[in-house]
């Protein structure tokens, strides 16, 4: 018995998210077609998140046993013949056998993009969010400070969850604008049902005056869903990075 380990990069539009489905398109199910054309053997693999539909991803990382005799790095070559162009094995290898790329993770990047301008979005619509409101840059930059740290998150939190705490480690949370682009960066442990498209949509809140950076702090110790922001589409989401 062997344990691989990938690092996926897939494009999320036509997809139902990650997690096969009894209907629909998912990564994970064309994944283990894929290997069952490449090995013959029915696999169900490990993944590191739980990605909703229309979320992306640079670097997904998954994992799965096998009895196949290919080398762990050939896989990719095995893999990628047979699937399709919005699914890329970028790596392959043989790992340790207690390698799991949920539970071993430590942490993880995402980033979302929001084009803020009037007029509507024609190009990359299916990767950006359009915001057309004048936002407060510097207010939204203001207001990361107040996410950083431990805490408990659960006014950032969509219904839906069965998860035990609801406790996390923020490590980074960063906004870069460039023009009329305007991407956010945040780096926890872990995330919540809906938490970083929640926190962004915090952040457009505050950004459009309708909420005080000071704000947020309350929110959090509060835990009340309602004041914090709504939670915005999933098109300008991408998994960047898995820590281990």
């Amino acid at each position: 018995m062997r344990n691989i380990k990938l690092i996926i990069e897939f494009d999320g539009s036509d997809f139902c998210g990650w997690q096969r489905q009894p209907k629909g398109r998912t990564v994970q199910k064309v994944i283990e077609t894929a290997i069952f054309k490449a090995t013959g053997e029915e696999i169900m693999i490990n993944g590191s998140s739980r990605t909703d539909a229309g979320v992306h991803a640079r670097e997904m990382v998954a994992n799965f046993i096998t009895n196949s005799t290919i080398p762990g790095d050939k896989f990719r070559e095995a893999l990628n013949t047979r699937l399709p162009e919005d699914v890329s094995i970028i790596k392959s290898e043989e790992v340790e056998e207690n390698f799991h790329a949920r539970y071993s993770s430590k942490g993880k990047t995402y980033s979302y993009t929001i084009v803020n301008r009037y007029e509507r979005l024609s190009l990359g619509h299916q990767y950006l969010y359009h915001y057309r409101y004048n936002l407060n840059i510097d207010e939204m930059k203001k207001a990361c400070q107040y996410f950083m740290g431990s805490h408990d998150f659960r006014a950032f939190m969509s219904p839906g969850s069965s998860i035990k705490t609801t406790v996390r480690n923020i490590k980074e949370l960063y906004i870069e604008q460039k023009g009329d682009r305007i991407k956010i960066f945040i780096t926890a442990d872990g995330f919540l049902y809906n938490m970083v498209r929640i926190i962004v949509g915090t952040l457009l809140k505050i950004g459009n005056g309708k909420l005080k950076a000071e704000e947020i702090e309350k929110i959090i110790i509060e835990g009340n869903r309602k004041r914090a922001g709504m939670c915005v589409p999933p098109n300008g989401l991408v998994l960047e990075k898995v820590f281990y």
